[in-house]
């Protein structure tokens, strides 16, 4: 084992009761979650001792922050992993939003930025930077954030993206952890790793087979930054019948799912995501005996899946532990059966290695 902290795991919010909605376009989705669900799966992440639930960011969603908030307000231990992306608001109202949900949820707030992924997507909200100026924007996005934080006086900074004069905020962050939210950020490129090196607690990347992923993110280890994988899990009582949930899952998505993802795939300038769908098509279905991309080419690139048996599931994240990895961020088919599934099968035997 690479790092003795215990390891952190996280859930997505984004399909939940929705395990399917990838199949479909992303303009033909509701914005509407339903919140009741939302609630009582977030109730039951916190009895599954998960640590944070990411809410996402997107046209097809409701706004983070606001639903980060609603959820807040209805659940008592559960981290909300709020997403956001740099350009979209000024780094000085961003601290202002976090920091006020901070005082709504009682410091239960993580931030997870990401450079962002589809350039149509960005043009909806006013951004035609690339791939590249965008994260460097972010850089800058972060510079001023954390000055706002340590809160050592009025800040002054002038970039190429972003201005400010005196800038303060006068909401804290409040939280028994800090001063401030722990921070992930996401990505594969090098701009990822580099930004999340002077920037994040957490760098969250797609998998690959352990060995490939460890080199990768060596320089972000060696940095004092927290590494995690995004992947979902396809996880049953035996592996053969894991491998038969996974394949039916191709089935139920269809010949049709694969035109969504290839038109998905054409409009995408994000690296990590790109990476997976060549995951996909260059390597056999099996990257390793337990990283499976088959479901990849129908339902997107978060769609890579850990599949198995509770041994093997166990097995699997001991090799991801042992590359470095410390956090996982999982959905899964469906979310609520497998996070069930894996808090009473899973979990528990994870801590109890952890504690021999």
């Amino acid at each position: 084992m690479n790092d003795t902290r215990p390891l952190r795991f996280h859930w997505s919010l984004s399909s939940v009761d929705a395990s399917m909605q990838r199949v479909h376009r992303e303009t033909t989705k509701s914005g509407v979650p339903d919140l009741d669900a939302h609630i009582a799966f977030c109730r039951e992440a916190e009895r599954c001792g998960i640590e944070s639930l990411l809410v996402a960011f997107g046209f097809a969603r409701p706004d983070p922050f606001l639903w980060s908030a609603t959820l807040g307000a209805h659940t008592k231990e559960i981290n909300f992993l709020t997403a956001i992306r740099s350009g979209v608001s000024s780094p000085t109202y961003f601290v202002q939003q976090i920091n006020t949900l901070s005082v709504l949820t009682g410091g239960r707030v993580f931030v997870n930025i990401v450079a962002g992924r589809t350039p149509e997507e960005h043009h909806f909200y006013g951004d035609f930077l690339s791939h590249d100026e965008r994260y460097e924007r972010t850089d800058e996005f972060w510079q001023i954030c954390h000055a706002l934080w340590r809160n050592d006086g009025p800040v002054d900074f002038a970039g190429r993206h972003y201005r400010v004069e005196n800038a303060q905020v006068r909401t804290p962050f409040l939280a028994q952890t800090g001063n401030r939210p722990e921070i992930y950020s996401g990505g594969n490129s090098e701009q990822a790793i580099q930004l999340a090196i002077r920037h994040s607690d957490c760098l969250f990347t797609f998998p690959e087979a352990p060995k490939r992923l460890a080199e990768r993110i060596r320089p972000v280890l060696d940095s004092g930054t927290r590494v995690g994988i995004v992947t979902s899990m396809i996880a049953k009582s035996t592996r053969d019948e894991a491998i038969a949930a996974a394949h039916g899952l191709i089935e139920r998505a269809g010949d049709r799912a694969r035109d969504v993802q290839i038109d998905r795939r054409a409009r995408l300038d994000s690296v990590g995501f790109k990476s997976m769908y060549e995951l996909a098509e260059n390597d056999t279905a099996w990257v390793t005996p337990y990283l499976w991309a088959g479901a990849v080419p129908y339902l997107g690139a978060t769609a890579i899946s850990l599949v198995g048996s509770a041994d093997d599931m166990i097995n699997s994240i001991g090799e991801y532990r042992d590359a470095g990895v410390t956090d996982f961020l999982f959905a899964g088919f469906p979310d609520l059966e497998q996070m069930q599934f894996f808090s009473a099968e899973i979990l528990p035997r994870i801590r109890e290695e952890e504690d021999i």
